[in-house]
């Protein structure tokens, strides 16, 4: 019976029987990585769906948190290209993984949990949000070897399936974490609940970090080839000899940087203007991943039938109406309603974008093309964080950046609507 079981789980881990040829060792990787995604995924939902709470807890204003999120994102651009070139040079992907982004990056959850010990005010404030940003960079400086050595572990032929069975395991325990840890800070009641919380992420992440140093990786300290060289001159020239691909960058820079006016601030509007507990935003923010998986299906037939143009198309046009109807919100159901309608439009968004992406990049140098791309977003991430924290404490405040961030993101629908109109027609 033991055995059976045994059995089952492990085709539910690979996704089915596929990985029975591989060798052991390769079978093995196989689950060190599926158990590292389902403890990373506990482990972030603090910083992703709680750290802004905890900065309001410790005294933090509005404008300090869009500070915050525009700085994470800044580090996260500046690590990026460095994170890639280093790899290149010197190899030794698990370990330069392992070193910034399962330890450093993690180490930082632990140390907001304890700054409120010795410190209080604005020095505990700043101190929390420059450990944040921090984590940001070396979680970043580790991406791409992380990408880099995921490429190798999973084997073409069965990588839709074991990504489906890993990536759904991450979301189930990202909802439930996300519920228990909300219910668990708002019984608590005070500043402890979110240090414990954050205690408790950590010692997930160092689990996930366990499961990772724990595969094999056969490249060791060989360097990584890639084409890639860090030259300002040379992504200019990238972007002047594929007009398509340039004008996509503008398209999704304008679309991030809208996003991300008002994205950082909505936490913080359910807790402020709205008086939500942690545990009240625990469960809005479990509605949009759960309107995601259960409609994730349906969106796939959707893009088959109707064309992943027509998919992304919708969905960028109904995505900006998501902020407005946040001006008329002022109960749990409300939020309950928008952000399930969030989940919907945006699984139908990013179940489309990524092919648009490999569409306009030149296929002999998408690994260049795809690390200026992530630049270019999370520099637009980080100058629309930066607008809305000067924004947000104006007269207006929320409902001006509520808006501004529609009508940037209407911009940015029309402006991919004559991209496509450019290729069709080109």
């Amino acid at each position: 019976m033991l055995a059976k079981l045994r059995h089952s789980a492990r085709l539910f881990i690979t996704g089915g029987d596929w990985a029975n040829r591989l060798p052991e060792e390769s079978r093995r990787n196989l689950y060190r990585y599926w158990f590292d995604g389902l403890f990373a995924a506990a482990s972030d939902t603090f910083p992703i769906n709680y750290l802004t709470l905890y900065l309001l807890a410790i005294g933090a204003s509005g404008a300090q948190v869009g500070w915050f999120n525009s700085l994470s994102s800044l580090a996260a651009a500046l690590a990026l290209l460095p994170g890639a070139f280093i790899v290149e040079k010197y190899g030794r992907r698990k370990e330069f993984t392992v070193i910034y982004g399962g330890l450093l990056a993690r180490i930082m959850l632990l140390l907001m949990a304890l700054a409120p010990l010795p410190l209080s005010g604005q020095p505990l404030i700043w101190l929390v949000i420059t450990l944040g940003v921090i984590r940001s960079a070396a979680g970043n400086l580790a991406f791409p070897a992380w990408m880099s050595i995921t490429g190798d572990i999973v084997p073409m032929e069965g990588r839709g399936r074991y990504f489906g069975s890993r990536n759904f395991v991450m979301v189930i325990a990202s909802i439930v974490v996300t519920y228990l840890m909300g219910e668990f800070i708002t019984r608590v009641g005070s500043l402890q609940g979110y240090q414990l919380a954050l205690v408790l992420s950590f010692v997930t992440g160092m689990i996930s970090t366990y499961f990772f140093w724990r595969i094999r990786d056969a490249a060791g300290s060989q360097p990584v080839q890639s084409e890639m060289r860090l030259s300002l001159r040379e992504v200019w020239h990238d972007f002047r000899s594929s007009p398509l691909f340039f004008q996509f960058c503008l398209t999704m820079a304008v679309w991030n940087l809208s996003l991300n006016i008002a994205g950082p601030f909505f936490n913080v509007y359910m807790a402020q203007e709205l008086g939500f507990t942690a545990a009240m935003i625990g469960v809005a923010t479990i509605a949009a991943s759960v309107a995601r998986v259960l409609t994730q299906r349906k969106m796939g037939e959707l893009a088959d039938r109707l064309g992943p143009a027509r998919v992304q198309m919708g969905s960028m046009f109904l995505v900006p109406i998501l902020p407005i109807l946040w001006l008329f919100a002022g109960q749990l159901w409300h939020v309950l309603v928008i952000n399930s309608l969030a989940g919907l439009f945006w699984g139908a968004f990013e179940l489309a974008s990524f092919n648009f992406l490999l569409v306009f990049m030149p296929e002999n140098r998408r690994a260049r093309y795809s690390a200026i791309f992530q630049v270019v977003m999370t520099i637009a991430l980080a100058l629309g964080a930066a607008l809305g924290s000067a924004l947000i404490e104006s007269a207006w405040g929320y409902e001006l950046i509520f808006i501004l961030s529609s009508i940037g993101r209407f911009a940015a629908a029309f402006l991919f609507w004559a991209l496509l109109r450019k290729v069709q027609t080109g």
